[in-house]
């Protein structure tokens, strides 16, 4: 690996492609929890799910006892499992999910020491009409901003495009964007340089270039986006108790265009469908 300005981590090509291997394995558990969501299953049963399929991989989590210092315990499970005021950083446990629940899993793989990173969210039988709406439009949110990534452009050029998709909305989806919270860089860490903002001016931050990869991750809400965290100090909740969305993939982009490391087609359907070009590297 090398390091441009700012100590942001570039990745040579086999270090991306270790990290599409990651990608891959987050990929499969997020399904494999999907597959699984429905009314009476606790999110503590969820994280087995994912926890088996990181581990059959031959991978580690990267969640688990995530920032964990001497006297102080890491992140107690694999996947964080936030549910419907629960914006992320969810502690999976004994809580059932019911009908009209909205649930947002954040799950984390390391591959030869690279890490992938991403988040989908999943709704539990018929749910409100807003609630279905609030994560469509953070899904499309996601895809915006990845979008908007260019070889040589900038890092808020996403930011940018994040929010200026969700302000674009018709007045009846309006909707609370997450700032306390960002994106990230990531690859031989899970948190690296530079921070990801959902929000912002275009131009600005380290520019985008080949090796970089990032973490795109909105969180929208249904009201205040304003947050607190639980006495467990890690699962973040909306203060006025209405739902939260997160959505995430991590994505680099190379010569030929953008690739998604953890989507299974690397974002080429999405990406064909907004007219970008999209850019794996050659096996």
């Amino acid at each position: 690996m090398v390091f441009g300005s700012r100590r942001v981590e570039l990745k040579k090509p086999d270090q991306l492609r270790a990290m599409r291997r990651a990608g891959l394995v987050v990929h499969s558990a997020l399904r494999a929890v999907a597959t699984e969501i429905r009314p009476g299953i606790t999110t503590g049963e969820l994280d087995a799910v994912a926890h088996e399929v990181i581990k059959s991989a031959g991978a580690t989590p990267s969640f688990l006892n995530y920032g964990q210092v001497p006297g102080q315990p890491g992140f107690p499970a694999v996947t964080c499992i936030s549910v419907n005021e629960e914006i992320v950083h969810g502690i999976p446990g004994d809580r059932e999910l019911v009908a009209g629940d909205l649930v947002s899993i954040d799950c984390g793989a390391i591959v030869d020491g690279w890490h992938g990173d991403s988040a989908v969210s999943v709704l539990v039988g018929e749910v409100a009409p807003e609630v279905a709406g609030l994560s469509e439009a953070t899904r499309d949110a996601l895809w915006a901003g990845i979008s908007a990534a260019r070889l040589g452009g900038h890092v808020t050029d996403i930011s940018a495009a994040i929010e200026g998709y969700v302000r674009s909305l018709a007045p009846d989806r309006r909707y609370g964007i997450v700032t306390e919270f960002t994106g990230h860089g990531i690859g031989s860490a899970m948190h690296q340089p530079p921070d990801v903002p959902n929000f912002g001016r275009p131009g600005r931050g380290p520019k985008i270039v080949p090796g970089l990869c990032l973490a795109v991750e909105p969180m929208l809400t249904l009201g205040d986006p304003a947050s607190a965290t639980l006495d467990d100090e890690w699962t973040e909740v909306t203060i006025d108790g209405r739902v939260a969305c997160h959505w995430e993939h991590t994505m680099t982009v190379t010569a030929e265009g953008v690739w998604v490391l953890t989507a299974e087609d690397g974002g080429e359907a999405e990406l064909t469908a907004r007219g970008i070009p999209y850019g794996p590297l050659a096996d």
